[in-house]
């Protein structure tokens, strides 16, 4: 079979929606070349265990690359996804150059041309995010492994809004909690919640196809016992005061739109997690938080993204 590779040069600030878009369109796997990559300094415990190649990036801006199939639509499809992509201004998005290119590859150079991008990545004192394909051993005792294959649904879980959202998480579960994942994709932040001792996790995602991928992965992390995945939008008849913590790595867009809902889904004391927030919307998230009944507890920034972690009042 015959794959198209759709190749996007834009921004950093303009990566999730991009994703998001492309992911929608139907897209195989995306992959993200940031050139920050090279020159970003980790911390030893946290740093990913493989060497980057320079020529795989850009000298400016980032590359968003992903695969669609070949076939009588794809012209229209294409068209579509540019005329997506271009109304992100919309939302005052920089879209950078915003440079598209096509090419062809076969199947058997797509089903590595994007894995090996995916490896094994030390994202927190607890955490290491390992691709189902790969052999990692553990370098401690109690480090805690998520596997993960993230399919056709948008998440490797290294993304820093991933990230930033699975440390939140590890300061705010209590063991027992009751957790609803927002947006769940890959599944990845109900597993990290599971495997820090929440009892009862409910993984929302409207994407049937991150539904499937998610259930997959919670399966594979034998967490299965204590998540349950279904199809729903955002918080739509989730029962009032339900949860302990409800987490969203999803665009600063969206969590103005059910900002209410959360206020009526956490209990009183619980924590609302947002992330997937460029910095020129943080304060507008605040405000709306703090409109419906919470307080901002703490705020989390990772290059160009923020996550706040709100306390309900």
């Amino acid at each position: 079979m015959k794959w198209s590779e759709i190749s996007i040069h834009t921004t950093n600030e303009a990566i999730e929606p991009i994703s998001n878009i492309l992911h929608e369109a139907g897209a195989s796997g995306v992959v993200i070349e940031d050139p920050f990559e090279l020159t970003k300094e980790r911390e030893d415990q946290f740093g990913e265990i493989y060497q980057l190649n320079p020529g795989d990036y850009p000298e400016e801006g980032v590359i968003v690359k992903a695969y669609l199939p070949v076939n009588s639509f794809l012209g229209e499809t294409v068209e579509a996804i540019k005329d997506s992509i271009n109304n992100l201004i919309i939302y005052d998005i920089d879209l950078g150059k915003n440079k598209v290119s096509i090419s062809e590859v076969h199947e058997e150079e797509w089903a590595t041309a994007w894995k090996k991008y995916y490896n094994p990545v030390k994202i927190s004192e607890k955490f290491t995010i390992v691709p189902t394909w790969e052999i990692y051993t553990p370098v401690s005792s109690d480090e805690l492994i998520i596997e993960l294959d993230p399919g056709m649904a948008f998440g490797t879980g290294t993304h820093p809004t991933t990230v930033m959202c699975i440390q939140a998480l590890e300061r705010t579960i209590h063991r027992g909690d009751h957790v609803i994942d927002v947006g769940t994709g890959s599944g990845v932040l109900s597993i990290a919640a599971a495997m820090l001792g929440a009892q009862d996790i409910h993984a929302y995602d409207l994407d049937e196809v991150a539904v499937t991928t998610a259930k997959l992965n919670i399966k594979l992390n034998k967490v299965n016992d204590v998540v349950t995945v279904s199809q729903n939008n955002l918080l739509d008849g989730v029962e009032e005061n339900s949860a302990d913590v409800v987490v969203a790595n999803i665009l600063a867009e969206v969590i103005l739109r059910f900002t209410t809902d959360v206020a009526r889904v956490v209990k009183r004391g619980g924590s609302f997690i947002a992330s997937g927030i460029i910095h020129q919307k943080k304060d507008l998230v605040k405000d709306a938080l703090i409109d419906v009944g919470f307080e901002i507890a703490e705020t989390i920034v990772m290059e160009d993204w923020v996550a706040i972690i709100a306390k309900r009042l």
